[in-house]
């Protein structure tokens, strides 16, 4: 019979918009739901157990969702609702509220933590503070290549650009241009990942204006540069 933890993990599965994950006291996933392999693309979770974010995000990423782990580990307090922006199945962004709590041994130390992952980026499910501001998340998935000015989002979200700058900051702690750039690098990398398009042409594909500008933003980004980034992923896919 599955333990108590497995049976509550099966339960998330009857749930599948919510990702859940656990992890040890090493930021190491240990278990997950089914909705988290389908986000990640796993089959089963003996294929993530020991892995940590540096094996499913680009560097940089991964060591803030790690950070992230470590606050909740070392205060022993839940970290609730933080802003995420992730690719989901197809590479587009998508935004998805993160909650981590701490989990504890019998003796009472804190032994590692859970997850969970509850997409808001439609206006169907976004709670209500977030629901304004996603006509404008939406104007900037369809139409991340071409120049894109806040006054365009702060008019569809029926907002001065001052509000809505503000309204950035507040929900998601980045401004409106960060989370623009950040959509364009994250369908840079699903370019990167899954075509053989040269440099130059995804970066004027995703919206750059030269490939320099893109080869430092993405560097910034990912921790490393495009062509190595695609060098890694295809390592990794081939012996994965």
């Amino acid at each position: 019979m599955p333990s108590q933890a497995e049976q509550i993990l099966r339960l998330f599965d009857e749930i599948p918009d919510v990702v859940l994950f656990v992890k040890d006291r090493q930021s190491r996933f240990i278990g997950c739901n089914a909705a988290w392999l389908k986000l990640y693309r796993c089959r089963t979770v003996a294929e993530i157990a020991g892995k940590g974010d540096a094996d499913f995000h680009p560097p940089a990423l991964a060591a803030q969702y790690v950070a992230e782990d470590r606050q909740v580990m070392r205060s022993a307090k839940p970290l609730r609702d933080q802003s995420w922006l992730v690719p989901d199945l197809t590479g587009m962004p998508r935004w998805y509220l993160c909650t981590k709590i701490p989990l504890f041994d019998d003796r009472g130390n804190v032994s590692g933590l859970a997850g969970i992952l509850r997409p808001f980026d439609h206006a169907g499910n976004a709670p209500e503070e977030y629901r304004r501001l996603t006509p404008a998340l939406k104007y900037v998935i369809a139409h991340y290549p071409r120049p894109i000015a806040c006054a365009d989002l702060a008019e569809r979200a029926g907002l001065s650009v001052s509000q809505l700058q503000r309204e950035f900051r507040r929900l998601f702690n980045i401004s409106p241009g960060d989370y623009i750039l950040y959509t364009r690098l994250t369908m840079a990398r699903r370019q990167l990942e899954q075509t053989n398009e040269p440099i130059g042409r995804i970066a004027s594909d995703c919206g750059f204006y030269d490939q320099a500008h893109f080869t430092r933003a993405f560097r910034r980004h990912a921790g490393l540069p495009p062509q190595q980034y695609r060098q890694r992923h295809a390592s990794r896919a081939s012996t994965g």
